[in-house]
């Protein structure tokens, strides 16, 4: 059906195949045919005017070729030109990589005009033309790129290129969706530090993510953090989530549970007091700004708030422990508070030489979730009711919570007993 289509393979369907990784999804360009023809094939246009249609079989996307002109700031600044006359070389000419800029054609042959094999072997990310300066998200993309390609390095001529766009102001034209979409994607690769580092070699972490920038400026006390540095020590920790296999919601919350550092100073308060409030505030102002998702935000905010109280935790009392667990909601969502945990041992952890470092905290949490979980709240709430008429709240919730922390106690007299159990 498709014979008389000249059509090609593009994009990171071919750099991956180069590179010997799986290939997941497929880009077709297809050269000297119209929207009509295309109809015709049976393809099944995807809109009015973006020149792309789906197989009718595979429901693969298949793009004409095409050329763009900018006409605004931005990402969605831009005019496209689709017809017959466009030639491959001038659709890939407009991508943003050299590597991503090879095409395959049926027979397996490749179409490299513009060096992107050499590059593949050299390891590095070089932009295919000045066009690359046009679009504020490619800033992002290389960024990512970084982090899941962890052997490639940013072309000097491609960072300074990258520069120049923060200092033109046209990185500020980044809408926040776009931001948390390559965001959450860099985050989920194999090193994510790696991401964070290209941008602010770029300039472009101090305007795109102000509040972790600034961790690039903040001293962390010697003998708690080796690397003396805010932002190493959270660099450090995204990638121990990574190398865990860790959620996107406890990368996040790894990323961010420090942020109050680059706005306190140790006058400002005892420690898990003045930084982690600033913490909080500075995490909410981030998601609301970037749209973060719900479950991902919550959980990040719950890391900024109590992250020194889950490092503490075998010091602390039973009652300021059952509070805690309160305020983490842990009787409705149980899951998360784990979450939580994982992401305070990835921030244990995440400290040159402390790779396999225990964490006890989390198997003493976990045991104390479970014990004030066991407590029988309905039966303890009907004895209530029964010894006084008009079922009074708060005696109801008073008996609860002595209950619990009476469970707790229990769990620790048992551990100071048995400290290896």
């Amino acid at each position: 059906m498709t014979g008389l289509l000249k059509i090609y393979v593009v994009g990171g369907a071919v750099r991956d195949a180069l590179l010997g990784l799986p290939v997941k999804d497929r880009d077709y360009v297809v050269v000297g045919a119209t929207p009509d023809q295309m109809r015709v094939h049976g393809f099944l246009p995807m809109g009015r005017d973006f020149p792309v249609f789906l197989h009718p079989d595979t429901h693969e996307e298949y793009a004409l070729a095409r050329t763009e002109r900018k006409t605004a700031p931005g990402y969605t600044g831009f005019s496209f030109h689709a017809s017959p006359d466009v030639t491959l070389e001038q659709d890939l000419l407009r991508r943003d990589l050299t590597i991503n800029s090879i095409a395959q054609d049926a027979n397996g042959d490749l179409i490299d005009p513009y060096g992107g094999r050499a590059d593949l072997e050299a390891r590095i990310f070089r932009h295919v033309s000045a066009a690359f300066a046009e679009d504020p998200v490619r800033i992002l993309r290389v960024a990512r790129f970084a982090a899941r390609f962890t052997e490639f390095s940013v072309a000097d001529e491609t960072l300074s290129l990258m520069q120049q766009m923060v200092t033109s102001g046209e990185v500020d034209a980044l809408v926040p969706e776009r931001v948390w979409q390559e965001l959450s994607r860099g985050l989920m690769e194999a090193k994510p530090s790696r991401m964070f580092m290209v941008l602010r070699d770029a300039g472009a972490l101090a305007r795109i993510l102000p509040e972790i920038a600034v961790l690039d400026s903040v001293p962390q006390p010697a003998q708690h953090h080796p690397e003396n540095d805010t932002l190493v020590n959270v660099m450090l920790v995204i990638d121990a989530a990574a190398q865990q296999s860790a959620s996107l919601a406890v990368r996040f919350a790894a990323l961010v549970h420090d942020l109050g550092k680059g706005t306190t100073s140790p006058e400002q308060g005892p420690k898990h007091i003045a930084h982690e409030a600033g913490s909080v505030a500075l995490v909410e102002a981030l998601c609301e700004r970037l749209k973060i998702p719900g479950e991902v935000r919550d959980l990040a905010v719950m890391a900024a708030r109590e992250h020194g109280n889950v490092e503490c935790a075998l010091e602390m009392r039973a009652d300021p422990l059952v509070r805690m667990l309160e305020r983490c909601d842990v009787f409705r969502k149980p899951a998360r508070f784990m979450d939580l945990l994982l992401a305070c041992e990835y921030e244990a952890r995440g400290r040159t030489g402390a790779e396999e470092k225990p964490f006890p905290q989390r198997a003493f949490l976990q045991t104390v979730l479970a014990t004030v979980q066991s407590i029988a709240a309905g039966e303890i709430a009907a004895a209530v009711s029964a010894n006084h008429p008009g079922k009074p709240a708060e005696a109801i919730g008073q008996a609860i919570r002595t209950a619990r922390v009476a469970s707790v106690e229990a769990v620790m007299v048992h551990k100071k007993a048995d400290p290896h159990h």
